[in-house]
C-alpha cells in the first residue's frame, strides 16, 4: 500500500469540559474516499481539525504528506495541500464578493492577482456558479454559501479534501450537481455527512467514531426485489445483521454492528 497522505497515531484529545478521543488511529491513502460516521457531538469535526492543525492532540502524533507535524509552522504546508470545508460556511467566507472569497486562497499560495482571479472564475464555472462572481457573499442563502465555500477550497487545488457536511442546505438540483462534480475528482477525501445519498455515491471506505474510539466499518450495497439499492455500513464481523431504518446514516452509532440503509 502507498504511504498515507494523512495519519493520526495514538491520538488523545479533549476539551476542558469533556474528553473526546482516546487512542485514535487513522490513515488516509491516495484514492480513498473515507466516510467518517458517528452521532452528533462525538468529535468528527474535531478529528478533521486535528488533521490540519487547527486543534492539537493531548497525546499521540499527526503525520501529513510524509512528515510528522507538531507546530504551527508545520501545518502551514498541510493547509495548502489539504482543503478543509468548514461545517459552517460563515467560518469560511469573509470577503465582500464571491469572486474575492474564491480568489483569496490562490492569492495566499503566491499567485498573482490576475492568475488568482482567473483560477477563481474557472472554479466557479466548474461548479456552475459563474453568475455568482459579483454577488455579495453575506447576502447568499445558506445553500449558496455552502457551494461557494466549496469553491474556495477547490480553487486552491489541494491534494486532499476534508469535507464537513458538504450537502447541508442544498436543494435537490444543487445536491445532484455537487455529487456529480465530487464523484469525478481525483483527490482523496474524508467525508463527514449524515446524508446517505452522498455517502453512497462517494465513499469507498468507512470508519465509525463512537465512545472516543475509531473503528473500521464495512460498506456494501445489495439489490432488493422492489428494484432499488440500499447502502449498509457494518462493523466488521456483523455483516449479516440488518436493521433497516427509513433515515440517514446517523442512527448507525446507536446500533453498533447493525446495518443502516437508505432507500433511493
Amino acid at each position: 500500500m502507498t504511504a498515507a497522505l494523512l495519519s493520526l497515531r495514538g491520538v488523545r484529545f479533549g476539551y476542558p469540559s469533556r474528553p473526546v478521543f482516546e487512542q485514535v488511529d487513522f490513515e488516509l491513502h491516495p484514492g480513498e474516499r473515507v466516510a467518517l460516521l458517528g452521532a452528533n457531538g462525538v468529535g468528527k469535526t474535531s478529528l478533521l481539525h486535528l488533521l490540519v492543525g487547527l486543534l492539537r492532540p493531548d497525546a499521540g502524533s499527526v503525520r501529513a504528506f510524509g512528515r510528522e507535524r507538531a507546530h504551527e509552522r508545520d501545518f502551514r504546508e498541510v493547509r495548502a495541500k489539504a482543503g478543509l470545508l468548514f461545517q459552517d460556511p460563515d467560518d469560511q467566507l469573509f470577503c465582500p464578493t464571491v469572486l474575492e472569497d474564491v480568489a483569496f486562497g490562490p492569492l495566499n499560495l503566491g499567485m498573482t492577482r490576475d492568475a488568482a482571479l482567473q483560477r477563481a472564475r474557472s472554479t466557479l464555472a466548474d461548479l456552475g456558479l459563474e453568475t455568482f462572481a459579483a454577488r455579495v457573499t453575506h447576502k447568499l442563502s445558506g445553500g449558496e454559501k455552502r457551494l461557494v465555500s466549496l469553491a474556495t477550497v477547490l480553487a486552491m487545488q489541494p491534494e486532499v479534501l476534508l469535507l464537513d457536511e458538504p450537502s447541508n442546505g442544498l436543494d435537490e438540483a444543487s445536491l445532484q450537481r455537487l455529487l456529480d462534480y465530487l464523484e469525478h475528482l481525483p483527490q482523496a477525501m474524508v467525508l463527514v455527512s449524515h446524508d446517505a445519498r452522498l455517502i453512497e455515491r462517494l465513499a469507498n471506505r468507512a470508519v465509525l467514531l463512537q465512545d472516543g474510539r475509531l473503528t473500521e466499518a464495512l460498506l456494501h450495497r445489495h439489490p432488493h426485489a422492489h428494484a432499488h439499492t440500499h447502502l449498509h455500513a457494518h462493523l466488521p464481523g456483523h455483516e449479516g445483521e440488518h436493521a433497516h431504518t427509513d433515515g440517514l446514516i446517523a442512527p448507525l452509532p446507536a446500533l453498533p454492528g447493525k446495518a443502516v440503509s437508505k432507500d433511493r
